[in-house]
């Protein structure tokens, strides 16, 4: 009990002498923002290079997937055309087909 109270300088008015201080934020507070700020930096970071590595792994399979489909489409169309003795069956030239 041996702290002194505080001392209001306060005018007859109702005005102080000097503005009220503003409350400060604790350290803590601080560090832990700091501390969010730093892992949310680290794990978008950490998503970043998992999505590149995850391209990374996907695109050649899709080259090789696109390429086997070419493959296969000039193949049937190779087929197609054996198959007909090298007539042409397209609809939209006139006198070729069922004409």
């Amino acid at each position: 009990m041996t702290r002194q109270p505080p001392i209001i300088d306060m005018r007859p008015d109702g005005s102080f002498v000097e503005p009220p201080r503003r409350p400060t934020v604790p350290v803590t507070a601080k560090l832990m923002l700091g501390g969010i700020l730093v892992a949310a930096v680290a794990v978008s970071i950490a998503v970043a290079a998992l999505a590149i590595w995850v391209v990374s792994l996907l695109l050649p399979v899709a080259i090789l997937a696109a390429a086997v489909a070419w493959a296969a489409f000039k193949f049937r169309q190779w087929q197609s055309f054996r198959s007909y003795g090298g007539r042409n069956l397209d609809p939209r030239q006139p006198g070729r087909f069922g004409q």
